[in-house]
C-alpha cells in the first residue's frame, strides 16, 4: 500500500466524483439548469397572490357544454331542424362555411341549483350542489380543431411548437412551497395528444418538468413513483449512504468553485432524496378516514380511481405543491369524453368524476384550503350543439365552450360571458385560452407579460404576445 501515489481521500474523489463528473457532464451538455442551493426554492411573486396553488381537473376529449353547464332551451324547441353553421372541422378541411347541420337537444334534463340559480344537467348531481362555489366561464374559445393541437394549446399555449407546459412555467416562476416536494405534479397524464410535452419543461431548466404519477386509463394504484421505497436497506443504512454521497459531492464542488450547474444538479439529487423520504407518507391514502374516502367515492368501483386521484391532489396541495393536474382520460387514441357517435356515453364518464370532484370541493372548503387553492375544471374544447353527420354524437367545437373555476380569488356563484343562443360560439366577454392562462397566472401573483425566458435569441412566455386578464371574474 505504501506504493500509492494518492491518499484515500483523493482516491474517493477520483473514483466516486471523478466518474460522477463524467456522467454529470453528459447530463449538462446543451442544457441550462437553475442554480442555487435549491433550484425549486420559493420565489417572490410579482404582486400579491390570491391563490397559492392550482388543482387542474382535465377532462380529456371535451365534455359537451350544452349537455352539462350551458343550458340552451332552444335546442329542445328546434330539435331535428336543419340550419347553417360554420363548422370548425369542415372549415379546416374544406374551407366551406355555412354547412347544413341538424340541431340536437340534450338527452339530459337541466335544473337550477344554489342561490345563484346556475343550471346544471342531471349528469352532475353531486357537482351541482357546489355551484355557489363556482365561477362559470361560458365564453371560452381556443385554437386547434383536433385533439392533439388543442390539447397542446391548453397545456403550453402553442399548437405545434415545443413549448414549456403551464405547470413548468409556474414552477419556474414561483418554485415549490415545500423544500421536499416538486412544484408541479401531473397525476395520470395521457400518453397521447402531445404526451410528455403536456407536462414537459421544453427549454426551461429540466428541474421544472412535471413529476408524473401513473398514466391515464390505468388504476389509481399505479399512480405512484416507481422504485420510491428501497426495501433492501434500512432507513439508517440509506441515510448513511446519502450522507456519504453528499460529503463526496461537497468535496467535489469545493474543488470546482463557481460551477453552478454542477451545484444545481447535486441539489436536485438532494431534492430527490427528500422527496423519496416524504412522498410515501403523502401518497398513502390509507391514512385518511373512512368518511373522507367515502366523500371522494372511494367506496364504489365506478369512482374509486378518479376519487383516489382527487384525494391525492388534495394531499399534494396540502403539502405545498404549486400546480397539480389530474387527468380523466383513456390510455388509447380516443380521449374519454370524445363522443362523436354515442353521446349517451357521457353519462358513464360523468358518473366516474362527479362525486370525486364534489368531494374534492367539499374537502378543500372544510379544511380551509379553498381559501388559497384554485380549482380549475376544463378541457381542450367543447362540442357542437348539432349532431355530427346527423348521427347520435357531437363533433369538436373550439369556438365556444364552458370551463369553471372555484376557490381562491374568483367570484363564487358567478356566471361570466356567454355563448350564442345555440351554445356554438362565444359572443359575450369572449375568453381565449391565452386570456385564461393570463388570469390563472395573475391569481398566483404572476404577471404573464413579465414571466419570460430568453431562448434562441428571443423572450418567450406562456401567452406568447397575447392574453388579457379577465378582471371580471376576480373577487
Amino acid at each position: 500500500m505504501s506504493g500509492l501515489f494518492f491518499s484515500r481521500r483523493e482516491a474517493l474523489q477520483l473514483a466516486s466524483c471523478g466518474f460522477g463528473s463524467l456522467a454529470l457532464s453528459g447530463m449538462l451538455a446543451g442544457e441550462e439548469i437553475a442554480v442555487g442551493n435549491n433550484p425549486l426554492q420559493a420565489k417572490q411573486s410579482h404582486h400579491v397572490a390570491r391563490a397559492k396553488r392550482i388543482i387542474f381537473l382535465f377532462m380529456q376529449g371535451g365534455p359537451s357544454q350544452v349537455d352539462t353547464f350551458d343550458y340552451k332551451p332552444i335546442l329542445e324547441k328546434r330539435h331535428g331542424e336543419k340550419m347553417p353553421f360554420d363548422d370548425a372541422r369542415i372549415i379546416a378541411n374544406t374551407g366551406q362555411r355555412g354547412s347544413e347541420q341538424t340541431l340536437m337537444q340534450s338527452p339530459w334534463k337541466f335544473r337550477q341549483y344554489g342561490e345563484c340559480g346556475q343550471p346544471v344537467s342531471e349528469l352532475f348531481p353531486h357537482m351541482a350542489n357546489h355551484v355557489d362555489k363556482m365561477c362559470m366561464i361560458h365564453s371560452m374559445h381556443t385554437e386547434g380543431v383536433a385533439h392533439g393541437p388543442a390539447t397542446l394549446f391548453l397545456h403550453t399555449g402553442a399548437t405545434n411548437f415545443v413549448r414549456p407546459s403551464m405547470g413548468s412555467w409556474i414552477s419556474y416562476a414561483l418554485g415549490s412551497e415545500n423544500d421536499n416536494l416538486p412544484a408541479f405534479v401531473s397525476i395520470a397524464p395521457s400518453p397521447g395528444n402531445g404526451g410528455a410535452r403536456n407536462y414537459g419543461n421544453a427549454f426551461l431548466p429540466p428541474v421544472h418538468q412535471g413529476t408524473t404519477l401513473g398514466s391515464a386509463g390505468r388504476p389509481a394504484t399505479d399512480a405512484q413513483v416507481r422504485n420510491l421505497v428501497n426495501h433492501s436497506l434500512s432507513k439508517s443504512e440509506q441515510q448513511g449512504q446519502f450522507e456519504l454521497l453528499r460529503a463526496l459531492n461537497a468535496d467535489q464542488t469545493s474543488n470546482k468553485s463557481g460551477d453552478k450547474e454542477l451545484e444545481a444538479v447535486i441539489s436536485s439529487y438532494e431534492l430527490a432524496w427528500r422527496f423519496q423520504n416524504n412522498a410515501p407518507e403523502i401518497l398513502d391514502l390509507s391514512r385518511e378516514t373512512e368518511v373522507t374516502r367515502e366523500m371522494y367515492g372511494m367506496d364504489h368501483k365506478d369512482t374509486i380511481d378518479f376519487g383516489s386521484q382527487c384525494l391525492m391532489a388534495r394531499r399534494l396541495a396540502e403539502f405545498g405543491v404549486r400546480y397539480i393536474q389530474v387527468t380523466y382520460g383513456d390510455a388509447g387514441a380516443n380521449p374519454a369524453w370524445d363522443q362523436h357517435s354515442n353521446l349517451p356515453k357521457h353519462a358513464e364518464h360523468a358518473k366516474k368524476v362527479d362525486k370525486p370532484i364534489a368531494g374534492l370541493l367539499q374537502d378543500l372548503a372544510q379544511r380551509g384550503l379553498l381559501d388559497d387553492t384554485l380549482v380549475w375544471f376544463g378541457a381542450e374544447f367543447g362540442r357542437t350543439p348539432y349532431s355530427q353527420n346527423n348521427g347520435t354524437g357531437r363533433d369538436h367545437n373550439p369556438n365556444g365552450f364552458t370551463t369553471w373555476l372555484a376557490g381562491a380569488g374568483v367570484r363564487a356563484g358567478f356566471k361570466y360571458g356567454a355563448s350564442d343562443e345555440f351554445g356554438h360560439k362565444a359572443v359575450e366577454k369572449k375568453t381565449h385560452m391565452h386570456d385564461l392562462h393570463a388570469t390563472l397566472l395573475h391569481l398566483l401573483g404572476v404577471n404573464h407579460k413579465r414571466l419570460t425566458y430568453n431562448y434562441s435569441g428571443r423572450n418567450f412566455r406562456l401567452t406568447d404576445v397575447h392574453g388579457e386578464v379577465a378582471n371580471g371574474i376576480l373577487s
